[in-house]
């Protein structure tokens, strides 16, 4: 048997580097790249690998390991789940900054690999810079903390152990019911061992991802039960986006005359003005979906876990609706009492279709359905509308935002306001343009998914627009160093940066649940000057990292701003003041604590409303 003598980090990269995918027809590197920061548990064995092959496989340097990992997210979610990108780290303090994106990609269902440094596998210098000693067990490390937050986990102590946990970690990865995030620990003593690796380990590989079918007998148990309904509804979750089943699904809608309400990871699948659609559903959704959920007697769940927002904590259906949950993942499928379709998205809806026979609803409950939605678009229309107040909404800024967008421009957002604002507000134009990460509501997540994004409209299958992140100040002070990466690499995007004066959104539900306005405007917190606390200029700010911005005093300027940031040839940032207390409005609940007791009025009168917003829950989740 022919081998190839190199040390393992040489071998991790150079099998890497010989794994593809094929995309519209044409095959390109699974990994289209790698973030790195290095640092010692890296820097002097896996990056002297990675330098030999930048050209092959291009190394990003990050600024922060959190935001670079986040930024893979992000690059992941653009590509539907048929790209990823790596992200890799010294030991201590820069591994453990990733659990967050860790995280963010497990909630989210998305592929990513984080190569670690870890401490030296036969312990002799230690303890080593940065390493965390457990007293009563020497072979945990910080990397056991990713263990919580990832799909595949590994530690490779002796140099053969690659060629079995590799191919593993990347069937993860692109298993559809198992994908997310894959965390590798490298010890730095392991990474400069030499070994014979057989010639044949490091031979091209193109990968496919499968699409597994439904068992016919629970195919035959859902065609039953959805002939059965009177009042039938179809949630369309992110799954149907990464099946690449948007077309399907909606043909299966018209055919069967069942509208669809999307959820946060499923909204950009159809167009706002797809004839099957009836809005967003749940606690940031639309009056339309939520009106027709509470009506619902069978529900067709497609590709979503069924998250608190989505299902109003288990508030916005019937106690007596039944479910029908198609998913790759067993483990979604089988939530609340669903008859479980577990399965491919595309696949399942084409079987369950050819199930179907001749069922279809009468006309009259699409035109019901449709004429929800148009009732919805009227609000949405008066809220979006200028006005006279003195400081614009965030619906009117998303107004604005949407008016100007081209129709392969992709928004972003992920917490605080935004989200619930975009949700509502943002009229997809094109499919898979819009990208909410509410899995994991991850502060932090926007401005280095705008560069992942960014770089994501490169090559096959990409969509070819602009990013255009949405975010509040107070994310934008948590996280804003890629503004300076997107610079540097020259990845452009455009961050709307909505100042409210702290955490507006989270501190309308504090005082919603009678609490007073406590440590999330900055005129509420433990602050020098509390009639007047300090602003960022987030224009200067902006500048200093090399983007363009400005700041808009109005709505018109907000407009043409945009304008001007659309043909600019570099990341630009606009800044505009935007009211902290008026949202649209939502009439889905969603079930937090509130105090049994309290010394505030207020707060016991939240207790009796969030009772009985308790009451109406479905059980047997």
């Amino acid at each position: 048997m022919s081998t190839v003598r190199c040390t393992m980090a040489q071998a991790i990269v150079r099998y890497l580097s010989n794994q593809f995918i094929e995309i519209d027809g044409e095959r390109v590197p699974l990994f289209a790249g790698v973030f790195g920061i290095f640092g010692h548990g890296n820097v002097t064995c896996l990056s002297e690998a990675l330098e030999a092959v930048q050209d092959q496989l291009p190394t990003w340097r990050g600024q922060n390991e959190q935001s670079m990992a986040l930024a893979a997210v992000g690059f992941a979610k653009a590509k539907r789940r048929r790209q990823a990108m790596i992200a890799a780290t010294s030991i201590g303090p820069g591994a453990t900054n990733m659990v967050t994106a860790a995280g963010t990609a497990m909630a989210n269902r998305l592929p990513v690999l984080l190569l670690a440094g870890d401490t030296f596998a036969n312990r002799l210098p230690d303890p080593v810079l940065q390493q965390v000693e457990h007293f009563n067990n020497p072979t945990v490390t910080v990397n056991d903390s990713f263990k919580s937050v990832v799909r595949y986990w590994d530690r490779i102590t002796h140099p053969e152990q690659v060629i079995t946990s590799l191919p593993q970690a990347l069937a993860t990865m692109l298993d559809p019911a198992d994908c997310g995030p894959v965390f590798i620990g490298l010890a730095q003593d392991t990474q400069e061992k030499a070994f014979d690796y057989p010639e044949a380990f490091f031979e091209p590989k193109v990968w496919s991802i499968p699409r597994p079918r439904p068992d016919r007998k629970v195919i035959e148990e859902a065609a039953a039960l959805l002939k059965t309904a009177k009042n039938p509804l179809i949630i369309s979750g992110g799954g149907v986006r990464y099946s690449l089943a948007e077309n399907e699904v909606a043909a299966f809608a018209e055919k069967r005359g069942i509208p669809v309400v999307e959820t946060i990871a499923g909204k950009g699948a159809l167009t706002h003005d797809h004839p099957v659609l009836a809005g967003p559903i749940g606690i940031v959704g639309s009056t339309s979906a939520n009106a027709l959920a509470a009506e619902a007697d069978v529900i067709l769940a497609i590709g979503t876990r069924l998250q608190d927002f989505t299902t109003g904590s288990w508030t916005a259906f019937s106690k007596d609706a039944k479910f029908i949950s198609v998913n790759a993942a067993r483990w979604d499928a089988t939530k609340h009492r669903a008859i479980a379709v577990v399965g491919d998205a595309l696949e399942t809806v084409a079987e369950l279709d050819a199930a179907l026979g001749d069922f279809a609803m009468p006309a009259s409950y699409m035109a019901k359905a449709k004429g929800l939605f148009d009732e919805w678009n009227a609000l949405l229309d008066e809220h979006q509308a200028p006005s006279n107040a003195a400081i614009p909404s965030y619906a009117q800024v998303i107004g604005v935002l949407n008016k100007v967008a081209r129709p392969n421009d992709t928004l972003i957002g992920a917490a605080g306001g935004t989200p619930g604002e975009i949700i509502k507000g943002w009229r997809v134009k094109n499919p898979n343009t819009f990208d909410c990460e509410f899995g994991f509501s991850c502060m932090g997540y926007e401005i280095a998914a705008g560069w992942g994004c960014a770089m994501a409209q490169e090559g096959p299958g990409a969509a070819g627009g602009t990013p255009i992140v949405m975010i509040g100040d107070g994310t934008y002070m948590m996280m804003n160093s890629d503004i300076y990466s997107a610079v540097l690499t020259g990845h452009k995007m455009i961050v709307v940066v909505c100042d409210n004066g702290g955490y507006a959104v989270i501190n309308r539900l504090q005082q919603f649940k009678g609490v007073p306005g406590f440590n999330n405007l900055l005129k509420d917190c433990r602050i020098q000057n509390p009639e007047n606390p300090l602003h960022v200029d987030f224009v200067k700010h902006a500048e200093s990292m090399g983007a363009y911005a400005r700041k808009c005093e109005s709505l018109e300027d907000l407009e043409e701003a945009m304008e001007w940031a659309q043909n600019n040839d570099r990341t630009t940032v606009l800044s505009i003041v935007s009211d902290a207390y008026a949202w649209v409005p939502g009439d889905a609940d969603w079930d937090v604590g509130v105090p049994e007791v309290s010394a505030y009025e207020s707060v016991r009168e939240a207790r009796k409303a969030h009772d009985a917003i308790r009451s109406k829950r479905r059980v047997g989740i």
